[in-house]
């Protein structure tokens, strides 16, 4: 199962705003999008979620749920992404379809060694330079600590740049061995840029395998 090169992680004021980020993100291209709702009942989360799961089947835009593994398995999402205080990988996994892909959020190589272990399908590891999108942010790690850990992993699993990060890095960051990137405010401002990600990332669908129920 590929993991698509460039994630779009939801942004808004309100959930109905991140769902209009979402619908922009897939009319502009994108080919994975992740709904990431803060501060949210469940009730309300779910009702958010299964109307992004509609806005992504349209486009063929593959959906990843933030936090909640439950959710993502209600609404056949394509996966769930974790944070490092949410339910653990293991956990998720007893829950979730088989098909359905669990991404884990890592800022040292002892997290990432910790989600290899429990078999997530990608990491995503961050954050690449300071960014107002994510509260009590761990330390910044930039091209030098994603070389230094690159180097220490050597894993196959995709590892997933996330951060502030800007067309401008894309180069150098893929330079370090990340395989992908995810990115929030550099899009929410303008959704025209997911053209020149996929093209920095040579991430076009054409390059791309079918992607596959299994």
């Amino acid at each position: 199962m590929i993991i698509p090169k460039l994630h779009y992680i939801s942004q808004g004021i309100t959930p109905a705003a991140h769902l209009e980020h979402i619908q922009k993100a897939c009319t502009s291209g994108s080919e994975l999008v992740q709904l990431r709702l803060k501060n949210i009942s469940e009730k309300k989360y779910l009702k958010f979620a299964e109307e992004a799961r509609e806005i992504t089947a349209h486009f063929q835009t593959r959906l990843i749920i933030n936090d909640n593994y439950k959710i993502a398995k209600a609404v056949k999402a394509d996966g769930v992404h974790l944070g490092k205080t949410d339910a653990s990988a293991t956990e998720a996994r007893k829950h979730l379809y088989t098909w359905q892909l669990i991404g884990g959020t890592a800022n040292t190589v002892q997290d990432c060694e910790a989600l290899l272990a429990k078999e997530v399908d990608y990491i995503s590891l961050g954050p690449f330079r300071f960014t107002t999108t994510k509260e009590n942010l761990p330390s910044v790690l930039g091209l030098d600590g994603y070389t230094t850990l690159l180097k220490a992993l050597k894993t196959e699993t995709p590892i997933i740049g996330v951060g502030g990060i800007t067309t401008a890095d894309v180069t150098d960051i893929l330079a370090t061995g990340i395989s992908g990137i995810a990115v929030s405010e550099a899009i929410t401002k303008d959704f025209n840029t997911i053209r020149t990600f996929n093209q920095l990332l040579n991430a076009s669908v054409t390059a791309e395998q079918p992607y596959k129920f299994e």
